[in-house]
């Protein structure tokens, strides 16, 4: 594989990595911080921000499901998920998942003052279960995918697998205090992705030729 392409996987992995760890460390700060000192109503589309806090907190969210997008986009493209059918379906129903977290972020800002059982609430509601539940089980599809291609090893092969479990884990808080422990922990799972691609973003075999063509040239 050429070393341009083995570059860009990279610089996917590394937008994965940075915006994993953010999303990670975002889902603590809400849980152990925000979520304990707030005055906003849980019933409250905004919680537990205000709701002008909300608009730069909805547009940071979204940047970071940029960035996961952007990884996701590279280890589709990387194809160490394999060639087959399922591998192909699980990372495109990843990276449609993820895009549709960004839009039900933004989607959030004009309605960030309604209440949760409000109609306009109830619709990006929908949108962030369905963005939740298509990324689930794109990760699912690829994880298994993943491991039956053997083109990662280790503990590498793993992470989508991981990453599709935490994702299904959402689907039970997403409607509970809780669920900014459970981004935290999906942010975890995402980050090991992307470090996964970042240390090894092509099969073994393929890297090898690669490296000793580089010592040769050198």
């Amino acid at each position: 594989m050429a070393r341009a392409t083995i570059d860009s996987l990279r610089a996917a992995a590394t937008c994965c990595i940075a915006g994993a760890a953010a999303t990670s460390l975002g889902g603590i700060v809400v849980q152990g911080i925000v979520q304990p000192r707030t005055s906003v109503s849980d019933h409250r589309w905004s919680y537990p921000w205000s709701s002008g806090a909300l608009v730069p907190v909805s547009v940071l969210w979204a940047s970071l499901h940029v960035l996961v997008f952007l990884g996701l986009l590279g280890f589709a493209r990387s194809g160490l998920a394999g060639s087959s059918r399922s591998a192909r379906l699980g990372t495109t129903l990843a990276l449609v998942g993820t895009a549709l977290l960004f839009v039900g972020e933004l989607a959030s800002i004009p309605i960030r003052t309604q209440r949760t059982a409000d109609t306009g609430a109830a619709i990006v509601g929908a949108v962030f279960g369905l963005a939740i539940l298509l990324t689930a089980v794109g990760f699912l599809t690829a994880g298994i995918a993943t491991l039956r291609a053997r083109l990662w090893h280790g503990w590498r092969r793993f992470t989508p697998l991981s990453a599709g479990i935490a994702t299904t884990a959402l689907l039970g808080v997403n409607v509970t205090k809780a669920l900014p422990t459970g981004v935290a922990v999906y942010g975890l799972c995402v980050l090991a992705l992307g470090i996964a691609l970042y240390t090894q973003p092509v099969p073994q075999r393929e890297e090898r030729p690669a490296r000793a063509m580089q010592e040769q040239a050198a």
